[in-house]
């Protein structure tokens, strides 16, 4: 096993990727003006599933590429990651979170009529901040469900007996998968560091929502954990 140094710093660059590559684009290309050129809601989803994509190619075989506190947790409760090394993960992903969150930040101030408080820049929310206007319980629920089917999706596609070598794209595609379901209702988060990066840089309003983009989140992931072992588990022939 590498490092834990080696292992931290590709978690940092990796979430950094995730937050600057799917936030990116859903505030700098989503729209673009009036001329009908932005990406969409699909773009947003396809950008998020080619940041996992892409970092579970260059650094899965580092850190494991978790890239989400939620995943890291799951992992633990599945029995697939030490718990020692639990905290120290999460606030290195915390940490490239908020850097690519202020990363993005600075690149959006190049254009003159970026607003940071008339823009969601990217963050997660319920009620009146949900893209779609859908209720707290929508939300939570939403964000439950969603990341149990990617925790599902990741611990399938990485077990010893599935095909080797395409857990990235099983992984990268069901979270473009999910982003297509759940932008409407959160704008996505199934990451509590995704969510918290962007809130920090946003501000008061985003912050008063983001403890359900931790809760919910790591809830789903951990019944997921506790659900995936119970079906894939062989039976002993009597």
């Amino acid at each position: 096993m590498m490092h834990l140094s080696k292992r931290l710093a590709a978690e940092l660059f990796g979430t950094f990727w995730l937050v600057l590559g799917g936030c990116g684009s859903a505030v700098l290309a989503a729209s673009f003006g009036n001329h009908g050129l932005g990406i969409g809601f699909a773009g947003v989803a396809l950008a998020f599933g080619l940041t996992v994509l892409t970092m579970a190619f260059a650094i899965g075989h580092i850190s494991g590429c978790h890239l989400n506190p939620a995943v890291s947790i799951g992992l633990v409760v599945a029995g697939r990651f030490p718990a020692r090394d639990l905290i120290p993960y999460i606030a290195v992903q915390v940490i490239g979170a908020t850097l690519g969150a202020f990363t993005l930040y600075l690149i959006a101030l190049g254009n003159p009529d970026f607003d940071l408080a008339t823009n969601s820049f990217g963050t997660n929310g319920y009620g009146e901040r949900s893209p779609g206007q859908y209720s707290l319980i929508a939300a939570f629920l939403c964000e439950a469900v969603m990341t149990g089917f990617f925790l599902f999706v990741i611990l399938g596609a990485t077990d010893p007996r599935a095909p080797a070598g395409f857990a990235p794209i099983a992984i990268g595609l069901c979270l473009t998968l999910i982003h297509l379901i759940s932008i409407p209702v959160t704008n996505t988060s199934v990451n509590p560091a995704r969510s918290t990066g962007p809130a920090l840089v946003s501000g008061v309003e985003a912050l008063s929502q983001l403890w359900l983009f931790w809760v919910a989140p790591i809830a789903g992931a951990i019944v997921a954990s506790l659900v995936y072992p119970a079906v894939a588990c062989r039976r002993q022939a009597s």
